[in-house]
């Protein structure tokens, strides 16, 4: 087990903010000496990233508006599958060419929802969105089914179906 050194009661009631003994650098004088400023290592300077070899994946979605989330569930025809995601949420992006793929293999099937939990924060805490990505399947406008996490797409497909057998 890993030792960790203890601070005194007068330390953790200070009000100044915790920095590394490096940076509070005193001079023989008492004041704080000027700290310097060095440029960022040459691979983490900011600029336009380098092209990158390979193929570039492109997803193509049908992008829908609606005044509403509860219009877009009643005037659905078919369950839908809404995926609640983020942009900088890794297993979401991980989710968007599975997602493609499940909404091309199920498409008399189901119909396939992307909702941003940042722009539509009011939505994800109706439904009470806590992990990401979050899948709710709904069904005559109320939420059927509901499961957490990134999938492959034999696995989302299974769920998918699962929960719709179970709700016929």
């Amino acid at each position: 087990m890993a030792a960790f050194g203890t601070a005194t009661a007068a330390a953790l009631a200070s009000p100044a903010p915790c920095r590394p003994a490096a940076v509070v650098a005193r001079s023989s004088a008492g004041r704080c000496a000027p700290l310097r400023c060095s440029p960022p290592a040459v691979g983490l300077r900011r600029g336009p990233a380098p092209p990158r070899r390979g193929a570039t994946l492109k997803v193509e979605a049908k992008k829908q508006t609606f005044s509403s989330f509860d219009e877009l569930l009643e005037n659905s025809e078919k369950p839908l599958l809404v995926d609640f995601y983020a942009t900088w949420c890794g297993p979401c992006q991980y989710m968007v060419p599975i997602l493609q793929e499940v909404s091309e293999k199920l498409s008399d099937k189901i119909q396939v929802v992307k909702i941003d939990t940042e722009k539509y924060a009011s939505i994800a805490s109706r439904y009470r969105i806590e992990a990401l990505p979050t899948f709710i399947i709904f069904k005559d406008g109320k939420p059927c089914y509901r499961f957490e996490g990134a999938l492959p797409a034999n696995q989302l497909i299974e769920q998918i179906e699962s929960a719709l057998a179970v709700t016929k």
